[in-house]
């Protein structure tokens, strides 16, 4: 196993937890966070301080080619997870989501190629399938850019198996359906549900509550990365992480609202709807290539997973503007 590593995006949800692994396994980390004047790691801030002490922090931006190779340089293993994100943004601002998404993972490719780096792992989302056309959704479901953020994705995605066809570039396309866990940001549905429960809201306002969806825990996300890394035949691959196992949006809040307060109901909010043709309606993904390849399992439950999400964001409830519909 390598002992240098580099995770880009490690300032974000599964960027902070994944590095938070990494360092538990004994990895030395380089954590590129998004450049702010504020001096701020994101949540990278919210680790214990002898773990935070330990990471080498560099302040940059992945649209920055010089800034990039400067990051990665000495990195064995990177893993590449700065993004844009939030699908309802891409719809506002979808240049951003170019220049990010395609051209950042475009700069951590010719990085990469040019510094010799052993492993690159590269981000994708279950976003790139659209709605499913069969189930489980395995690696070789067509792909659909129902958004500007999935198609950005699919881009980014074709542009690292190119660089592996063309160049030989020991890159993996790591693909996590939809993930859940402390930390995450209000504009997913699981903190956007459970923080407007914890504000003391009665009135739970979402958009579409039949699509469905495949939730998978921060860290058996992070152990799905940790394993790919180490897994010499995953190289070349694209390779879901998924827990096989699907509910609808409604049934999610339903449940959130029975443990929280049964006393609220669900509003729907127009302005939380996507276009028709933009719904994805189902996501169920298959993990068997990943199994097969390295022996993954998930280690938490959803019930688990919820349960400690609940818990954290009972305690950083303050962190969250819940009164507002974050995009």
């Amino acid at each position: 196993m390598a002992q240098n590593v580099l995770v880009t995006g490690a300032d974000g949800f599964i960027g902070s937890h994944l590095t938070e692994a990494l360092m538990e396994q004994g990895f030395r980390v380089r954590a590129l966070c998004c450049y702010n004047s504020f001096g701020k790691w994101g949540w990278l801030d919210a680790l214990p301080a002898p773990v935070k002490n330990e990471i080498d922090v560099v302040l940059g931006d992945v649209r920055d080619p010089r800034g990039v190779r400067l990051a990665m340089e000495g990195a064995e293993v990177v893993y590449h997870l700065a993004a844009l994100i939030a699908i309802p943004f891409s719809y506002h601002s979808p240049d951003s989501y170019v220049d990010t998404n395609i051209k950042g993972t475009l700069n951590v490719l010719n990085a990469a190629r040019d510094l010799g780096t052993e492993r690159l792992l590269v981000t994708s989302t279950s976003e790139v399938y659209g709605t499913a056309q069969y189930v489980p959704i395995d690696e070789n479901h067509p792909y659909q850019g129902q958004s500007p953020y999935s198609a950005t994705k699919i881009g980014a995605d074709r542009l690292a198996e190119s660089y592996w066809r063309s160049f030989s570039l020991p890159v993996s396309i790591v693909r996590p359906f939809n993930t859940y866990g402390p930390r995450q940001s209000a504009r997913a549905v699981i903190p956007t549900i459970i923080t407007q429960l914890l504000g003391g809201q009665t009135e739970i306002q979402l958009g579409s509550l039949h699509p469905t969806r495949d939730f998978n825990f921060v860290k058996d996300v992070a152990a799905g990365f940790l394993a790919i890394a180490g897994c010499k035949a995953a190289v070349g691959q694209e390779i879901n992480i998924a827990t096989g196992q699907e509910i609808s949006i409604g049934q999610l809040a339903e449940e959130l609202i029975r443990q929280i307060n049964p006393g609220a109901h669900i509003v729907c909010d127009e302005a939380r709807l996507r276009p028709e043709n933009s719904e994805v309606e189902r996501l169920l993904g298959s993990a068997e290539k990943l199994r097969g390849l390295t022996g993954w399992a998930p280690a938490y439950t959803f019930s688990q997973g919820l349960a400690e999400t609940i818990e954290w964001m009972r305690q950083h409830l303050a962190d969250y503007k819940a009164d507002r519909y974050n995009i």
